[in-house]
């Protein structure tokens, strides 16, 4: 059975921003909605950060640490897909399900707006949609079968489930310049993933929650 999951290479992320650009393209995002966030690292452990310091790390591009020693680093960082995802124990109605391959999706038609998986989550990768999604230009763009945006329900990344449907990768990935993204089935030695975790430390965020997340960062 697949069980897909991510890697990022935090040594190959110099902060360009286009996985972010392309999420929102590709998924038709509205305004103020972002699946895919690059956090600026701060000198709070910055080599392991955890939700509370990517949650207050500005999108500023400051380095750390003290003169002359400075470093400047990222964070991309979306829904953690993970395995005992606690957003899906949670959920009142079934909306936020987890698929057999994995990925944990959202369906808008089953979710009534209780917020259940926002408060739930460890992550704090979920948005909820309080008012009629606006958009920059009056027409769709990005992908003809992007998740709907609807008033009252909640969103997430989705690994771009609809495009891993027809056999091609999350979108993040195809514009990374520095080419730090690495998709496959973790349980697959031989997939870009597993091969990508060979020999390299890493760390997954808030590990402590035991929610089993499947996107590793490579130090």
């Amino acid at each position: 059975m697949t069980r897909y999951g991510m890697v990022v290479d935090l040594k190959g992320c110099f902060g360009c921003q286009a996985c972010a650009a392309a999420c929102k393209i590709a998924n038709n995002l509205p305004i103020g909605m972002a699946y895919n966030v690059v956090y600026t690292k701060t000198d709070d452990d910055p080599e392991n950060p955890g939700t509370a310091v990517i949650k207050g790390a500005a999108v500023n591009d400051t380095p750390y640490g003290e003169y002359p020693d400075l470093k400047l680093g990222w964070m991309p960082k979306g829904c953690q897909h993970c395995d005992n995802a606690s957003c899906v124990e949670v959920c009142p109605t079934g909306a936020t399900y987890q698929r057999e391959d994995g990925i944990v999706n959202v369906d808008t038609e089953q979710c009534i707006g209780c917020q259940s998986c926002i408060e739930a989550c460890p992550y704090d990768v979920r948005t909820y949609i309080e008012s009629e999604p606006s958009y920059y230009i009056d027409f769709a763009v990005g992908e003809l079968d992007a998740p709907a945006h609807a008033v009252n329900t909640v969103e997430k990344c989705t690994f771009c489930a609809n495009l891993i449907d027809r056999g091609e990768t999350p979108a993040c990935m195809e514009l990374c310049p520095g080419r730090c993204r690495f998709w496959g089935d973790l349980d697959d030695p031989e997939s870009d993933a597993s091969r990508a975790l060979e020999g390299r430390e890493y760390y997954r965020l808030n590990e402590a929650a035991g929610t089993e997340p499947k996107v590793y960062y490579l130090k």
